[in-house]
């Protein structure tokens, strides 16, 4: 009980406290508010008597501070709008400025077919398509040659006479033809499968 009793004093005292305080400050604050407020008034009556000086004495009455005649702002220069001709030639060296396509590779470049009837012309022995596909891109590793596209390319170079299968088991092997020209030149191109070929190896520059 006495703790309790000595706690709601100490804070009877703060309220008290903060109270005067709050008093004190209303007042200080009136006081100024109540200054201010004649200051306003007497700069009133100051211009008041000021303005009937003025037209007694017969001088223009001055604009306030800050405030620009209408006149002055409809007068503002205008920016002339860019001709619709300089955008369309903007517009052209913008075009012109482009950097210009890069050029497809040259024909120069042998294709698949040509490779795979060069690769069996020279290899003397049977050869599965997979050993085909190796040996071609050991040979060409800037070439992306697909195992799939190589045995549609023997298989076309068989029905043209320029490639012979031989059958071991079950695995399927290629030769060159006895006596024949593996060339591509020698029989046109088969455009199906040079269609193929591009769809998955595309030409490039060895």
């Amino acid at each position: 009980m006495p703790d309790s009793t000595m706690l709601q004093s100490q804070y009877a005292a703060q309220i008290q406290s903060d109270l005067d305080s709050n008093v004190a400050e209303r007042e200080h604050i009136a006081g100024q508010i109540s200054a201010l407020q004649e200051q306003l008034s007497i700069l009133e009556s100051n211009h008041a008597l000021l303005a009937s000086m003025q037209q007694a004495i017969g001088t223009p009455a001055v604009p306030a501070a800050g405030k620009a005649p209408k006149k002055a702002e409809a007068s503002a220069p205008r920016i002339p709008q860019a001709r619709s001709g300089s955008k369309s030639a903007g517009r052209a060296a913008k075009k012109q400025a482009r950097p210009a396509p890069k050029a497809k590779a040259s024909g120069a470049a042998p294709t698949l077919r040509e490779l795979v009837a060069a690769h069996l012309a020279t290899s003397g022995e049977p050869r599965s398509a997979a050993e085909i596909t190796a040996g071609l891109t050991d040979a060409h590793p800037g070439r992306n040659i697909a195992g799939t596209v190589v045995r549609n390319t023997l298989e076309n170079l068989v029905a043209k006479g320029q490639a012979q299968r031989t059958r071991q088991n079950r695995s399927v092997f290629y030769t060159a033809p006895e006596g024949g020209d593996t060339s591509a030149s020698a029989q046109p191109a088969d455009s199906d499968v040079k269609k193929g070929e591009d769809a998955v190896t595309p030409v490039t520059t060895d």
